[in-house]
């Protein structure tokens, strides 16, 4: 303990590290126990897909992406399309597009090679103060610590802090990460996914056991407080799959903006007291500029954002007049139903795809 009896820097730090050297998580991204470098490129991958996504639901994804993109170059070189089609059900489609935005900047401003200096590499699109921190940290081993969820839960019992600040937090962790900042900032990323969880943790495991303030004042389950949760509105929306002859209509998204640069059926919100159908009529007027007929209900889709959940209405339509134009869309295409999957789609619209499968499999 220091002189207001709080944890000491010195002794939280070898805890930690001796706890991680003999426990840390096997992970692609991650230097090799054996000795050698982090990946530069990798690490910044995987970082930007762990920002809102789970590590066991992020590796089958980071692997894909590696083996399709496996540096910088290759990256930078690709279509945006190919892109999201392998990023395709991760979800928070912004990072992908950002990813590939600055991958050009890197290869044509930086030779290939990330930038070693946190003004630089916050310049690049999608890196904030977490990712920035993480990657020279673990990468470079610049002392910043990167404050993630686990971090924030972990130092927040450490030093019994019930809403504790970016600024307070990052002033302690400054000390802490004044060596082998990388390793320290995963050692607290490991310990608060496996021992120090938001539900029942396992202080008797902890290598902070003896050292935790929250621990020695009976306040685990009480740090940090937990944030008021907001009421998530709901929006019901129509959307026509669209026939002509043995095609199917699709639209691409504006490129900014959720779920920018994916594909999906056209539709919208239906306008006060209209009709499923005639909201998929006149949002595939005002989208492209056709005419279309609605048939059969396919299904009724439910789908969670990140602040705000959707129910899906998908309607068998067919194509009547008119010359599609791009009118609210970025462009359109006339598939085949077997040629869709090489689109990437929204996980809702994706669901539609599936009960068409099946709809012909039922019919065969």
């Amino acid at each position: 303990m220091n002189s207001k009896g709080q944890p000491n820097a010195t002794a939280i730090r070898r805890r930690l590290l001796r706890w991680y050297d003999a426990h840390r998580r096997a992970l692609p991204w991650r230097a090799p126990r054996d000795g050698g470098a982090p990946d530069p490129y990798g690490v910044w991958v995987a970082e930007v897909m762990l920002v809102q996504t789970q590590v066991d639901t992020a590796i089958p994804y980071y692997r894909r992406f590696l083996e399709r993109f496996p540096d910088v170059h290759a990256l930078a070189a690709a279509e945006l399309d190919d892109v999201l089609k392998v990023w395709e059900g991760l979800g928070y489609y912004a990072r992908a597009r950002n990813l590939h935005k600055a991958a050009a900047l890197i290869v044509e401003e930086y030779g290939g090679e990330l930038p070693r200096d946190e003004k630089s590499l916050r310049v690049l699109p999608g890196i904030g103060p977490y990712t920035a921190a993480a990657i020279l940290s673990i990468v470079f081993d610049h002392p910043l610590l990167a404050i993630d969820g686990n971090v924030r839960r972990v130092l927040s019992r450490l030093y019994d802090l019930a809403s504790p600040t970016e600024s307070s937090l990052r002033r302690r962790g400054t000390e802490l990460a004044s060596q082998r900042a990388g390793d320290l900032n995963q050692a607290m990323m490991d310990l608060g996914s496996s021992i120090c969880t938001s539900r029942a943790p396992r202080c008797d495991a902890c290598p902070l056991k003896a050292i935790c303030e929250a621990r020695a004042h009976g306040t685990v389950n009480e740090r940090p407080g937990r944030r008021p949760k907001r009421k998530r509105p709901h929006y019901d929306i129509a959307v026509g799959v669209v026939w002509r002859g043995d095609e199917i209509l699709i639209a691409k998204r504006p490129p900014e903006g959720l779920l920018g640069g994916l594909w999906e059926f056209p539709g919208g919100k239906p306008q006060r007291g209209e009709s499923f159908e005639a909201a998929v009529v006149r949002e595939v007027r005002e989208e492209l500029g056709i005419e279309v007929e609605p048939g059969p209900k396919i299904t009724a889709v439910d789908h969670a954002y990140s602040h705000f959940a959707i129910t899906l209405h998908a309607f068998h339509c067919r194509y009547r007049t008119g010359t599609p134009k791009p009118l609210g869309c970025q462009e359109f295409a006339w598939v085949r139903p077997e040629g869709l999957d090489r689109y990437a789609f929204p996980a809702a619209n994706r669901r539609v795809l599936e009960r068409l499968t099946t709809e012909e499999l039922n019919e065969e």
